[in-house]
């Protein structure tokens, strides 16, 4: 069986800067905000969010099916999800348009800036989803804002089960288009920052969002592990140290990717969640989204 991933195919810059933001930013002085950060190292990844979270699901074993768009300049990156076995049939080549394209600059504390070009992402809308025998589920990742609305109303009228998974794309929504996400929805994945943000627009905690119809939500903490919320209750499940920590880029998505491949399986959700935090701290010691590896026997996977 497949798992739709609708979500972002991007080209990411990574950029380091070896002191810290919160020294270069004065808050008495952001009404006048001109800051230079100089980044001595300098990389070109694949990336966006469909593609990586693609790729751990496929290294663990599962079989994605990517819902995104790429530009003229997307072909490398289309060759590179065949060269995995991944179909391709929902993705939407753009012409008149470059791909998606993020940079990325972490400091010394693994905070992040980000500055991201949509691109043929604008476009991922017109890729329509039905029904399908072959799909069990799917997850709607941070897209465009067309996209993301008009796919998880399909996914809904199709039957198919879906993660809500707003990511950074979470403030283009307002509460009500957030209410509507959530009804759609089967579970909700968001980080510590998104889950305050949806709270505060949707109007409901995090105890009341899973004491409705949702099967649960999911708070990620990074390094500290995540909370699985279900009937109005939460549980922490703890973060697993990193061997090293080389490039936070992408954890999150690989996380998601654990995630997707256990709920194909029907595990509980902490048992999704136990595996995404051994995912996240394998990814965070290798630079890039999409250049870890994973030992499926050292994992313990038993579908």
């Amino acid at each position: 069986m497949s798992a739709l991933i609708c979500g972002s195919l991007a080209f990411d810059t990574i950029t380091n800067f070896h002191g810290r933001f919160k020294e270069q930013i004065l808050p008495e002085q952001i009404h006048i905000l001109n800051v230079s950060f100089l980044v001595p190292t300098l990389r070109r990844e694949f990336g966006g969010c469909a593609g990586n979270i693609a790729y751990t699901h496929k290294l663990l074993g599962g079989e994605p099916l990517v819902v995104a768009a790429l530009g003229a300049d997307g072909q490398d990156y289309l060759d590179r999800l065949r060269s995995w076995g991944v179909a391709t049939d929902y993705v939407r080549a753009v012409p008149h348009s470059y791909t998606a394209q993020a940079i990325i600059m972490t400091d010394a504390d693994n905070n992040q800036i980000t500055a991201f070009h949509p691109g043929a992402m604008q476009f991922a809308h017109e890729t329509e989803l039905q029904r399908r025998d072959d799909v069990k589920l799917a997850i709607i990742a941070p897209d465009g804002r067309e996209a993301m609305l008009s796919h998880a109303e399909q996914l809904a009228a199709a039957g198919i089960p879906f993660i809500f998974d707003p990511g950074q794309g979470l403030p283009m929504f307002n509460g009500e288009e957030l209410r509507r996400f959530v009804s759609l929805a089967t579970w909700v994945a968001v980080n510590d920052y998104e889950a305050k943000l949806l709270t505060e627009r949707t109007g409901q905690s995090l105890a009341e969002l899973s004491s409705s119809h949702l099967q649960g939500v999911v708070v990620t903490l990074g390094a500290e592990g995540c909370e699985v919320w279900t009937q109005g209750r939460a549980e922490r499940v703890p973060g697993i140290k990193a061997t090293s920590v080389v490039d936070p880029t992408g954890c999150g998505d690989a996380f998601r990717g654990a995630l997707l491949y256990g709920l194909e399986r029907g595990w509980s959700l902490k048992r999704c969640a136990e595996l995404g935090n051994r995912v996240g701290a394998i990814k965070i010691a290798c630079n890039g989204p999409q250049n870890h590896t994973l030992d499926r026997a050292a994992l313990a996977l038993d579908d």
